[in-house]
Parts: C-alpha cells; sequence; structure tokens
C-alpha cells in the first residue's frame, strides 16, 4: 500500500513538472529526479525514432556513470537493438543479466558501463510509437512488478508530453518564420511597389525580355550580367513573378553588403550558442526562401569560404546552420547577378570556377542605357510619373530640351543615375514643366571608357596598383621602402592580400617562384 500511495504521489509529481516544460532536455532532467525516488536507477535516457535513418537518437541521457559509452546524441540502429525490438513490439522488454547475456545491438555498450540490468519502454502516443525510455541500473535482477508498471504509467505521460512540445515547438518555429517572411515581404512591397514594371522596346532590350520569359516558368538557375544601374534586380522581380513560386517568398541578398564574418549565418543561418551572441536559433535567407527564390546580388563580393558552402547547397539541396548537426533540406531557385568580370576573378583566384559553372547555366547580359538610347524616352516618362506620384505633384511634363538632353548623354550609371537625375529635376523645378539642365548632367571626363567598356572590379584595380607597388620595390614588403610601407598596410595585412588576390613572385630563371622577402 505505501508503495502504490508513493508511485501515485511521485507520478502525479513528474505529470505537474511535464505539463510546465517547452523543450525536451529540460522536460526529461526534472523528471529524471522523480523517477528515482522510487525506482534507483545508474542510467536513464529518452532515444527518439528519426524515419529518415530508420535509427533512434539520444535526446536525453542522465547518469551516474564516469563515462557512458553511450551519451547524449548517441544514434542506436532499429534493426538488431532494444530499443527497435520494443519500438516494433511496442511493449516492455527486461534484460535481468547484462553481465552473463547480451541480446542486442546496444547490450556491450551497456556491459562496458558495467550495467547488470536495462529495461526499454515504449513511449507510446494512442497506437504511434515516438521512440524509448531507457532505465538502467548496477544491480542486475528482475524488477519489481510494479516498478515496471510505474515506469509504463511514466513513460505514456513522457510520450505525450514530447508530442506536446514537438507541437509547440514547430508551431513557434512556424510562427517565427511566417514572422520572418512577413517583415522580408513587407520591405519588398515597399521597396519594389512601382519598380516591377520592366519598360523597354529597343531590339537590345527586346531580347533580354524574351529570354526573361523563356526561362522563367523554369527553376533553371539564372545569372544577370551587366554593369551597374541596368535594372538586374528589376529583371530578377521579373522572373520570380513569372514563376510558378510568385505566391512564395522572394528573398534579396546583396553580398557586398554583409560582413565577411556574418555572410554565412546570414544566408545558411546557425544554432543556438554556435557564436558569441547567438542566443536563438536563427533561420538562413536559404530557409525563408522556402519554396521561393533567392536573389544573391553582387555575387563576385562573395568570400571564397562561403562561395564552397553556397555550391554545396546548389548541388545537395542541403542547408548546414552554423553550430548544427544536422542538414536541413531547401527548395530554392537561385538567381544571382553581379557587374563584375567573373571569370577575370576566376584567374585571380578571387570566384571559384565551379561555383561560376553552376551558375552559368542561363546567363542574361542586360544592355546598358546607351545600348538602348531608344527605351530612354519611355523610361524617362515612367520615372516622370513615378516620381510624382511620390512628391504629390500629378500632370508632370519635360520640356523638349529637356529629352533633347537626355537622349544624348551616355549614362555612366544607367537606369539608376537616369531615374535620381529625374526626380532631381523634379524637386528642382517650381512648376509642372520639368527642366533637366546641364547642371544635373555632368559632362563625362576625358578618357572615360563607359562608351563601351565594362568598369573594371574593384579587385582588379587593387591587384594592379599593389603588383606596380611591388615590382617598383622589387618585391620586398618590409621595412621603409618596402612595398607595405608605401601603401600605408601592416606587412602581414599586405601578405593576407596577396594570398587573397592570388599574387606570387614571378619565377626566376633557374626556380620557381620565389618567397616574398
Amino acid at each position: 500500500m505505501q508503495r502504490a500511495t508513493l508511485n501515485f504521489e511521485t507520478l502525479l509529481e513528474v505529470t505537474n513538472a511535464l505539463n510546465s516544460q517547452r523543450d525536451i532536455e529540460s522536460l526529461w532532467r526534472v523528471i529524471a529526479d522523480q523517477i528515482q525516488k522510487v525506482i534507483p536507477w545508474d542510467r536513464a535516457g529518452i532515444t527518439l525514432y528519426e524515419p529518415s535513418t530508420d535509427a533512434f537518437r539520444f535526446y536525453a541521457v542522465v547518469t551516474n556513470l564516469a563515462t557512458p559509452a553511450l551519451a547524449h546524441d548517441s544514434v542506436i540502429p532499429r534493426e538488431g537493438s532494444a530499443v527497435g525490438w520494443v519500438y516494433d513490439h511496442r511493449r516492455l522488454h527486461v534484460r535481468p543479466e547484462l553481465q552473463r547475456e547480451q541480446v542486442f545491438w546496444e547490450d556491450r555498450y551497456y556491459v562496458q558501463e558495467g550495467l547488470g540490468r536495462m529495461i526499454n519502454l515504449p513511449l507510446l502516443v494512442q497506437e504511434h510509437c515516438l521512440g524509448t525510455l531507457n532505465i538502467g541500473s548496477m544491480q542486475p535482477g528482475d524488477p519489481h512488478p510494479d516498478d515496471c508498471k510505474f515506469l509504463q504509467q511514466v513513460a505514456t505521460q513522457i510520450a505525450y508530453a514530447i508530442d506536446h512540445v514537438r507541437a509547440y515547438q514547430q508551431i513557434k518555429q512556424l510562427s517565427e518564420q511566417l514572422r520572418r517572411e512577413n517583415e522580408y515581404l513587407a520591405e519588398e512591397v515597399k521597396a519594389s511597389r512601382n519598380l516591377r514594371l520592366v519598360v523597354g522596346t529597343s531590339p537590345a532590350f527586346t531580347k533580354v525580355v524574351d529570354l526573361v520569359k523563356a526561362v522563367a516558368p523554369t527553376d533553371t538557375t539564372v545569372l544577370l550580367l551587366g554593369e551597374t544601374g541596368t535594372g538586374k534586380e528589376v529583371l530578377a522581380q521579373a522572373l520570380h513573378d513569372l514563376s510558378a513560386r510568385s505566391n512564395k517568398p522572394f528573398i534579396r541578398v546583396n553580398c557586398a553588403a554583409l560582413p565577411a564574418g556574418l555572410i554565412e549565418s546570414e544566408l545558411f543561418g546557425h544554432e543556438r550558442g554556435a557564436f558569441t551572441g547567438a542566443q536563438l536559433r536563427r533561420a538562413g535567407r536559404f530557409e525563408l526562401a522556402h519554396c521561393g527564390t533567392l536573389f544573391l546580388d553582387e555575387i563576385g563580393e562573395m568570400p571564397m569560404e562561403t562561395q564552397a558552402k553556397l555550391l554545396r547547397v546548389l548541388q545537395d539541396g542541403m542547408v548546414d546552420r552554423i553550430g548544427g548537426t544536422h542538414p536541413v533540406p531547401v527548395d530554392v531557385r537561385l538567381i544571382a547577378a553581379t557587374n563584375a568580370d567573373l571569370s577575370a576573378a576566376i584567374q585571380h583566384g578571387t570566384f571559384r570556377a565551379d561555383l561560376y559553372y553552376r551558375l552559368h547555366i542561363f546567363p542574361i547580359a542586360l544592355p546598358a542605357l546607351r545600348e538602348r538610347r531608344t527605351d530612354i524616352p519611355l523610361l524617362a516618362q515612367h520615372f516622370l510619373a513615378q516620381v510624382g506620384v511620390k512628391l504629390k505633384r500629378p500632370r508632370l511634363a519635360f520640356d523638349p530640351q529637356s529629352m533633347a538632353r537626355l537622349l544624348t548623354y551616355d549614362w555612366p550609371g544607367n537606369v539608376r543615375e537616369l531615374h535620381n537625375v529625374i526626380e532631381r529635376a523634379v524637386i528642382l523645378s517650381g512648376s509642372s514643366r520639368v527642366t533637366v539642365d546641364e547642371m544635373l548632367l555632368p559632362p563625362l571626363e576625358a578618357g572615360s571608357d563607359v562608351f563601351g567598356k565594362q568598369p573594371e572590379n574593384l579587385a582588379v584595380v587593387e591587384r594592379k596598383h599593389i603588383m606596380e607597388v611591388l615590382e617598383r620595390t622589387k618585391w620586398r614588403i618590409y621595412g621603409d621602402q618596402g612595398a607595405a610601407h608605401l601603401l600605408g598596410l601592416n606587412p602581414e595585412t599586405l601578405r593576407s592580400r596577396l594570398r587573397k588576390l592570388g599574387i606570387r613572385r614571378p619565377a626566376t630563371r633557374s626556380s620557381e617562384p620565389s618567397p616574398l622577402p
């Protein structure tokens, strides 16, 4: 009678403790002490079944042993294991003499730990088995029948608690993802409310539009190429809007705007405690774009280490969060954009060739505005109406001289510069007649290369400058006359830049490339 009363009181305490928990780890730690009040044990654990691997993983282990052989996160196969037997048969299993007889896969590990008895019980929610409750003790022998009955009652309560915790965590994760998606979508609507129209009828631009219409319905990766300001982001949005994913998130990432130390966390996410300041699990942009489109702008600026991880995601469709142990599957359509010469970046060692070929499946080169001058009147009128709505100044119109100036200017900043010039002109115009004067269109510098040549990538310019200084100093880095001093850099910083840019001292006549002094 006393045993039954104690069991009932303990079960009530266990049930109350379970109802107050929201994660499996803390849930188990709370009930472990309660169980020990009635049944002495030296090892207790919870395993949960994972269908993807047809195995069980320890999600909670409490032990008095110094070095447990099967610890937290250990994996046990279903075939040939005691937990697998309990899972298949949906009933308790006891091995009272472990040291004399090992029946199942994990028994040899329990013997190494010095256990004499193991009790495995199914965690059942109605007819569905979530995993097992495992109670081991150094003392061998059959347990008391009342103890087994009590443990079965505890296992039932644990199973329902785990089921509730899982549901709670899933709802929490979905709510968090929905909140983040809504934030991104709100930003997208605000940023591109009137910019989604693709304006242009010139032959060069019509060809681009035809390519967009052809590839948009597919999930093929698209690489948008072109000078800065040519409208790559607008084309990326159009690709998403014309696809079957149009009702799913369109997530933008500017690779040049993210610090090198944060870009992996932003793209792939991180687990709680993965690094200093990571107090909560955070989904990356890939997970936010699940079933939608991810637009990676300025991809030529992505660090080499991140490029390797991006390549893996594109090949396997799996994201590894920072600090995570299990890959997260994602279904994302990727659109990348750059104004850099990626072929040259490959030669300079700043961009991976394998990633380039993975991205270069369907390239679309956007023409510069000077190559589609017949579109300038259409774009100018479109932007004029847009700015008029923004500034609450309807019925605006250009004077004839302004349109002539717009047509003769060469637009090194392309469509973006055209939009900015028109907005400035509207602000400065005191009436409905908008004038674009010479002050708003500065003359191009002599020798400017915007008329037919794309601006050089910053890394290319930097490499040329460093090479010139190294040749001038005869490849000497240190000292008052060394390259580091002339460049205003710490010598070790300069060495780091040389490695990143792939710069090595040319070989002498009789040797391989010699190390820098």
